[in-house]
């Protein structure tokens, strides 16, 4: 069974509300196949790299909140891990 996120459905959310300057989105599910959280067939384990307007003055924690927020729902149903690097 799958989680059914992948890293477009990310990448199509992040844009949408983050206006990002530089996105990227890297699904990593298959470096932990048989670990915590991991499901068969991935999209549990992601890296967001990402850059946006919306961050100007916010501390790093708060980039990272707005990032989260972004994609509460997929957290809901099954993003397991989610790394983020704000540039």
């Amino acid at each position: 069974m799958t989680t059914g996120i992948t890293a477009e459905a990310l990448r199509a959310r992040l844009a949408e509300l983050l206006a990002p300057s530089q996105l990227e989105v890297i699904d990593e599910s298959a470096a932990h196949a048989g670990h915590a959280g991991a499901a068969p067939g991935g999209g549990t384990h992601f890296r967001v790299r990402i850059a946006s307007p919306r961050f100007a003055g916010l501390s790093p924690v708060a980039r990272h909140r707005l990032v989260y927020d972004s994609l509460r729902d997929f957290l809901e149903r099954g993003l397991h891990a989610l790394a983020i690097e704000t540039l």
